[in-house]
């Protein structure tokens, strides 16, 4: 990447930067590889953050299926974290995860699963085998306590799960059904919608070795940190992710140095992310001790209140331009964790060498995040989200000490404990939001020439503007 104009004295935001279009001969988005450069080999350069109100196994399952992956959080008991990582290692690589439920729920029931997918329909299921589909078409003016066998719609779409997305395409385009459902052995295997069957045939899913899908998992820095990554390994975990908010500190560097000692001895070769930081010092020290990935960002999340408390951190843009430059001369790689709010961002992150992009918050508002869905005095939904060293983590993550320890714990809190994330109507699914994302990404590398990230981060040429120049670009829905 190159500056069109002189580098300023100070440090960049996303928002103070901008990328200029150079001769292209790449004709078409589609021509352009979206493969990772941070050693993962992820087939889309999105990492899900490990945060507990946004990265749990529907999340997982569903970035997967699209070529991202999603990390587990620390706070999170190593049993329930292991069987997380089962689940998501068990689902199809294709299909969607059914919510199902049985004959006999009662509608009530039924309806406060729908928001669990994007799709909104639950499958009702005897046995196993689906037998009819719920969702508002079907329950709209009954009692709440009508029994799904007493509403469903039993005209079905029924499909091998090796039948191809283009296939159950036409399937559904032909029969005019919302949904596919495959079937294995007479049980319900998953679901697949006709934009799911388009994404499908657009996205690679990211898989291991094995063929299952990938997922990562959080250890934190706490004195038994072998012994949780080492379960989490067992369990199947792609990727280990040593996460505190102050990543250049001795505790992490003892930490990281033990947790690849113990892989080395085990002969693991499950990759290990490692952060947070921002100046290409903290970036160097990591890897020396054991990263092979970095992540940088101290302060740019929406979540984030470090900066206002402590004025410590760096604006995310030079961040990542000066560790992807540190990482790189290691052979090795950073992750832009935070700060995204546009897919401009990610794409200059990107730009800036990053190897791949890490977003909470803009994702916590997807029916696919972990939290409830809440409809607030004006019937907008949206969900509750929380930073990670907010008082509300830090009681999830000491809740094994004792109630004064716990208390004294929540007095320091650095992130905000009760945020609300509002669900886009256009963007409702965390899907959605991937479109947009990599469909930004996809054309910003076409405007510097460049067919995969490596040269996209080898091309792009970026400027430096006002305020004004940034807010020049953004679009107007209503005239002036």
């Amino acid at each position: 990447m190159r500056l069109l104009n002189p580098q300023p004295t100070y440090d960049l935001t996303y928002d103070d930067v901008f990328m200029a279009p150079r001769r292209s001969s790449v004709a078409s988005r589609l021509d352009v590889d979206l493969t990772s450069t941070d050693g993962l080999v992820l087939p889309m350069p999105l990492v899900v953050a490990n945060m507990t109100a946004i990265s749990g196994r529907r999340m997982a399952e569903t970035v997967a299926r699209r070529g991202g992956i999603a990390i587990v959080p620390q706070d999170l008991p190593t049993g329930i974290v292991a069987e997380t990582i089962r689940r998501v290692k068990n689902a199809h690589t294709a299909f969607d995860t059914a919510v199902h439920v049985t004959p006999h729920t009662t509608i009530g029931e039924a309806l406060n699963l729908l928001p669990k997918r994007a799709h909104g329909l639950v499958v009702v299921v005897d046995n196993g085998t689906p037998i009819g589909l719920l969702g508002p078409a079907e329950t709209a003016g009954l009692d709440r306590f009508v029994q799904a066998h007493e509403a469903m719609s039993t005209d079905l779409t029924l499909v091998d799960p090796d039948t191809s997305p283009a296939e159950v395409f036409d399937l559904l385009s032909t029969r005019r059904h919302r949904v596919a459902l495959a079937v294995r052995d007479g049980r319900l295997a998953g679901l697949m919608t006709a934009k799911g069957a388009l994404r499908a045939t657009l996205y690679a899913p990211a898989v291991d070795a094995e063929g299952r899908l990938r997922v990562g998992a959080a250890v934190g820095i706490s004195k038994d940190v072998e012994r949780r990554a080492s379960e989490l390994v067992d369990a199947g975990a792609d990727v280990l992710v040593m996460d505190t908010a102050h990543g250049h500190q001795q505790r992490m560097l003892e930490g990281l140095s033990r947790v690849r000692a113990m892989l080395t001895a085990r002969g693991a070769t499950v990759p290990v992310v490692a952060g947070n930081v921002v100046t290409a010092e903290g970036t160097g020290d990591l890897i020396e001790a054991g990263a092979d990935v970095v992540k940088v960002g101290v302060g740019p999340g929406a979540m984030c209140t470090t900066r206002m408390q402590t004025g410590v951190g760096r604006p995310q843009f030079s961040a990542v331009l000066e560790c992807a430059a540190e990482a790189n001369a290691s052979g090795k790689a950073i992750w832009a964790d935070g700060g995204v709010r546009h897919p401009r961002d990610v794409a200059l992150a990107l730009a800036a060498g990053a190897g791949a992009v890490m977003i909470g918050s803009w994702f916590a508002g997807t029916h696919e995040s972990a939290g409830d869905l809440i409809t607030d005095h004006e019937g907008r939904l949206y969900k509750e989200s929380f930073g990670m060293a907010s008082a509300r983590a830090v009681r999830a993550r000491t809740r094994e000490q004792s109630r004064y320890e716990r208390a004294r714990a929540a007095l320091f809190e650095e992130g905000i404990s009760h945020s609300r994330m509002y669900l886009d109507p256009a963007r409702p699914g965390v899907e959605d939001l991937i479109d947009f994302i990599v469909s930004g990404v996809r054309s910003s590398c076409t405007y510097a020439g460049a067919r995969n990230l490596a040269e996209f981060a080898e091309n792009a040429v970026v400027g430096i503007q006002s305020a004004s120049g940034f807010n020049e670009g953004r679009p107007l829905h209503s005239s002036w």
